[in-house]
């Protein structure tokens, strides 16, 4: 059959597309825009637009490309596609399930599709998906825009070299039905997190092992970049008929089409018993479980572990709301907590991991947190049982990390005496029935994360950090400072002392919250001399885009209008969170602190080792998240009193300098503007008596 005359899609490309596509900085796109505008090869005109982005026709970029040669990417005519999406302001989610049906066709098909007709392409469809599970559906509804999107999945597959790599770029790059912009897409760092630790939990499988995702969630291509063209295993997902689980489907069997040592199948149920080991990945929400409710959440688990048998394993991601914080009570007649208390009692939890915030872009300041179920050690009398607990609140989940996190994960299926044998960096062993008792955080047993770092340095990390703060005082020194001598050694020194959450040294009492004042803009004041006035300290001034003291209020006026107003004390921490978060130490105190700034004040009696400088820098320095979860160091207080009066002197010397700078700065202001306007001269008595 002749294939039916269809007009080519119109391609779009955005701004940020150009620079892609160019190979370029997204700023040097808008410099061609300005400078050519008037020029005999103006940039091309936008043609659309989708929300607030321009849309410029693909064919009219890449034509100006080559006339003008700008760029670094000779090929940008063959490679546009792959950056380019049709024209149309819901042409992203319109075509994108069309497109990943199409790009497996071709795939499974292994061959181009624009050439065939429609009616080719649906009984070529029926052929791959005789049973519609993942295409054929998509394919028939495609209507009229079926040829169309069929040569421009051609265009897209010679864009990428193969089809399997274009719908690999098309799943993280194109609107909101791709599971990479999702509401509950994962980073890659916790997609690999996952998969590495399925298959730790698998290795040492008599057969190849069975990883079973139905959730859509992406982890199992992880798990088969992990395991190479080598390594036999099976790739099970779910056998679900909503779009996510076709979508996975489709994914699956592009990944399969050119990998001989991977099986791919959908749902076990239908398959015969596994031989070898049999390891889920779950999240939730995910793509195919849309599942928010504590309950909800926690009865899936449940019935997942129900269904496990001694041979099967699982790694659970999920919000730390649900898997590890404090639940609270019954709501309409269900009992969240009641239901995790029952899954921990099944002995089943062998590890329990608050992981760090930010691993759900669409989310970032949602915590997620790991569960790993495994056998249920029913051969270890009850009181005895124990799950691993670690809290990685604070850290980045990078490369080393996760490593040294897999191999404690996977040690956490051992018996005692392969947990003793094992050097455990962030897993610490907590008796199950401790949990229970409990009412808070599961993890609120694990040590910090910088407690399991803290450790005495070595003679060589010493000696390094000891000459590079000598070179520091030697600079200060030749620069004519009022520092007093002092003298730096390594040797006989104190062991580091763990640091502290925010939150713990509020508990115990080392630290004390004082919470911002809401002042009206119209009771603040210029500094006026002679005037009775507290400064006013809020976000401005601890970012530094406010002029410490250019904002003042009159005292009588806070004294009647803000009566609960509380003034700051030397050496108070004044914090703010967000994007221009930052933390600085009042020095001089009575200040007025302006919401949403806010106070943490040293207790008088501090018997925690907290220091003003050290604290506000932790502040400073810490994560985005919670910030009474932010980890503050402490110093034993052998050192404190010493530390404490350098970093005084420190601070003196910086105000010293702060004042000569503006001396400076106001004496070169001064002879500007006498000489330029006639007021007096200069006279440089060095040049006198010299021609």
């Amino acid at each position: 059959m002749a294939p039916q005359q269809q007009a080519q899609l119109d391609l779009c490309v955005t701004l940020s597309d150009i620079a892609a596509l160019a190979r370029v900085q997204r700023p040097v796109v808008s410099m061609w825009r300005s400078r050519n505008r008037h020029t005999p090869t103006p940039f091309p005109q936008p043609v659309g637009r989708r929300g607030r982005q321009e849309l410029f026709n693909a064919a009219q970029v890449t034509d100006w490309l080559t006339e003008t040669g700008r760029g670094n990417n000779p090929q940008a005519r063959e490679d546009a596609a792959a950056f380019a999406t049709p024209l149309g302001p819901d042409a992203k989610s319109e075509h994108f399930t069309v497109l990943t049906a199409l790009l497996a066709l071709r795939c499974l098909w292994d061959s181009p599709l624009g050439t065939h007709s429609a009616a080719d392409l649906l009984d070529m469809a029926d052929e791959c998906d005789p049973d519609d599970e993942f295409l054929y559906s998509e394919l028939e509804n495609a209507s009229e825009q079926l040829l169309p999107l069929a040569r421009y999945a051609d265009q897209l597959s010679d864009a990428s070299y193969t089809a399997a790599a274009a719908f690999e770029q098309l799943l993280h790059r194109t609107g909101p039905d791709s599971p990479a912009q999702g509401s509950t897409a994962l980073t890659p760092e916790a997609i690999d997190l996952a998969a590495s630790a399925a298959i730790e939990l698998a290795a040492g499988s008599p057969n190849p092992p069975v990883f079973m995702d139905d959730g859509g969630s992406g982890f199992l291509p992880a798990v088969a970049d992990i395991l190479g063209e080598v390594e036999m295993a099976v790739l099970c997902v779910g056998t679900g008929s909503d779009a996510a689980s076709r979508l996975a489907w489709r994914r699956m069997q592009v990944l399969g089409r050119y990998r001989e040592n991977l099986h791919i199948i959908r749902g076990l149920s239908a398959q015969a018993e596994p031989s070898g080991s049999v390891v889920r990945l779950a999240q939730f929400p995910s793509p195919s479980h849309p599942l928010t409710d504590a309950v909800q959440v926690l009865t899936a688990i449940d019935e997942m572990a129900l269904g496990m048998d001694r041979h099967a394993t699982a790694v659970v991601l999920a919000p730390a709301s649900i898997l590890t914080d404090a639940l609270p009570g019954t709501v309409e007649g269900r009992d969240a907590g009641g239901i995790r208390a029952d899954i921990l009692r099944s002995a089943r939890i062998r590890a329990i991991v608050r992981l760090p915030h930010g691993l759900v872009p669409a989310k970032p300041r949602q915590s997620m947190a790991l569960w790993v179920l495994g056998d249920a050690r029913n051969h270890v009398e009850i009181p005895e049982r124990w799950t691993m607990v670690a809290d990685l609140t604070g850290l980045d989940l990078d490369k080393d990390v996760r490593q040294d996190l897999v191999g404690d994960l996977a040690a956490s299926l051992g018996d005692r005496a392969q947990i003793r044998a094992h050097s455990f960096r962030f897993t610490t062993l907590v008796l199950t029935r401790s949990l229970l008792a409990g009412s808070g955080s599961l993890t609120a047993a694990a040590p910090s994360h910088r407690t399991l770092t803290q450790r005495i340095p070595s003679h060589a990390e010493a000696s390094s950090k000891l000459v590079a703060a000598e070179e520091l005082l030697a600079q200060v020194r030749d620069g004519g400072t009022s520092l007093a001598a002092l003298r730096l050694v390594t040797g006989k020194v104190t062991p580091p002392r763990p640091p502290c959450s925010v939150g713990e040294a509020l508990k115990d009492g080392s630290l004390k919250y004082v919470p911002g004042l809401r002042v009206e803009a119209g009771h603040m004041e210029v500094p006026q001399p002679g005037s009775a006035q507290f400064t006013i300290i809020g976000p401005g001034e601890v970012s530094g885009h406010q002029p410490w003291g250019s904002r003042k209020i009159n005292q009588f006026l806070l004294a009647s209008a803000y009566p609960q107003g509380r003034l700051t004390e030397p050496g108070d921490v004044i914090f703010t969170t967000g994007a221009q978060g930052g933390a600085v130490v009042d020095e001089a105190g009575s200040g007025v602190v302006l919401y949403p700034a806010r106070v943490l004040r040293i207790a008088a009696k501090d018997k925690a080792g907290m220091l003003p400088h050290l604290l506000a820098q932790d502040m400073r320095t810490a994560p985005p998240g919670p910030w009474r979860q932010r980890t503050v160091r402490r110093v034993a207080s052998e050192v404190k009193p010493a530390l404490d009066g350098v970093l005084a002197q420190v601070t003196a010397e910086r105000h010293r300098l702060a004042v000569r700078l503006a001396q400076l700065d106001e004496l070169g202001g001064a002879l500007l503007e006498g000489v330029v306007s006639g007021h007096f001269s200069i006279v440089d008595a060095s040049m006198e008596g010299t021609s």
